[in-house]
């Protein structure tokens, strides 16, 4: 048996995927941080990515100002930091300092790593398009990173620290914890 769901919870239906730390600053500004879960890879050649970013967010306004953003991929032991990126507005408080999370200068673009992250993705804008009311951000990926020892080609999500988080909605999430092989023939 299947139950009607509420037209504003569509997205979770079919959008349980990684949440990631979006970082954003422009050039006199403070660097901002924004949990997102509405993320995906685009095109491995060139490589681009996309996230979808609601127009009233304080990101939105630093990304299409400085037209960069870097993409990164917490790990289960920052929820709780994570949390407090999705739930303040960079507008009033500090997130960093908030969060207690640490910014690293990034190789390629302005806004910064985040230290406590797995992974990473220097990214561009290549594109933008509105889309009621958000916007999807298209970026060129410029440079990519990930934690050696938990990242051999696919996330190594046996091995603690490397788990995905997904973000399920409001206050919950899901761990992966299992690499499985799905071979045909």
């Amino acid at each position: 048996m299947k139950k009607e769901i509420p037209l504003k919870q569509f997205h979770r239906v079919i959008n349980h995927g990684s949440v990631i730390l979006v970082t954003s600053q422009i050039e006199e500004g403070v660097p901002n941080i924004m949990a997102v879960a509405w993320n995906m890879p685009l095109s491995l050649i060139p490589p681009l990515v996309g996230i979808s970013i609601a127009k009233s967010h304080f990101s939105h306004q630093l990304i299409l100002q400085r037209g960069e953003f870097v993409l990164n991929v917490p790990s289960p032991s920052i929820v709780s930091k994570v949390m407090v990126c999705g739930k303040i507005s960079g507008r009033e408080e500090n997130k960093f300092e908030k969060a207690k999370l640490t910014p690293v200068a990034s190789e390629k673009v302005l806004p910064p790593l985040i230290q406590e992250c797995i992974g990473h993705l220097e990214c561009r804008v290549e594109q933008k398009i509105e889309v009621g009311d958000h916007t999807l951000f298209i970026g060129n990926v410029l440079k990519a990173w990930a934690e050696e020892s938990l990242f051999d080609g696919v996330w190594q999500v046996d091995r603690e620290g490397a788990e995905g988080l997904h973000h399920l909605g409001g206050d919950y999430f899901a761990i992966s914890r299992e690499k499985i092989s799905a071979s045909v023939g």
